[in-house]
């Protein structure tokens, strides 16, 4: 188990089937695994293939689901050896939610994990996420700047 941040947690598999109690919320994307995660634990799972290229949508999918845990919850993202598949989520949830450069979120996760790897394409990846997310923020209804008449 490495902490990434103080609210991210990279795991593998032995940690995702007995998290600490400290951990509030489980991502599981090792498609290969299924667990039956403690009742206390908000849990899901969002299959990716190892070491293959990660379609965007499921990503982005990811990275929305851990943008949504409460503000300050301990949170684990877990694969089979806590070191492609969810390196490279957490990679993409610092691009996407703290601004970070693809590069400094690469260094920054691996000073932390050692042998963190990211999947092929992840930076073309992310791009398209960072891409769908814009989308998103600019499809959703402004509100209306219509004066109110008294």
């Amino acid at each position: 188990m490495h902490l990434i941040t103080d609210t991210l947690i990279l795991g593998n598999i032995d940690d995702a089937r007995q998290p600490m109690s400290a951990i509030k919320a489980l991502l599981l994307v090792a498609e290969e695994y299924t667990i039956e995660p403690p009742a206390w634990i908000e849990y899901e799972k969002i299959p990716f293939k190892e070491f293959s290229v990660v379609d965007p949508a499921r990503l982005d999918r990811a990275v929305a689901w851990l943008e949504s845990r409460s503000p300050g919850s301990r949170m684990m993202v877990c694969c089979r050896v806590g070191m492609g598949r969810s390196a490279s989520v957490v990679i993409a949830y610092l691009c996407c939610t703290q601004g970070m450069s693809y590069e400094d979120a690469v260094a920054f996760v691996k000073a932390r994990r050692p042998g963190a790897t990211p999947l092929p394409s992840l930076q073309e990846t992310i791009e398209k996420v960072l891409k769908l997310r814009a989308e998103r923020t600019n499809a959703q209804p402004r509100p209306s700047r219509t004066p109110r008449v008294a």
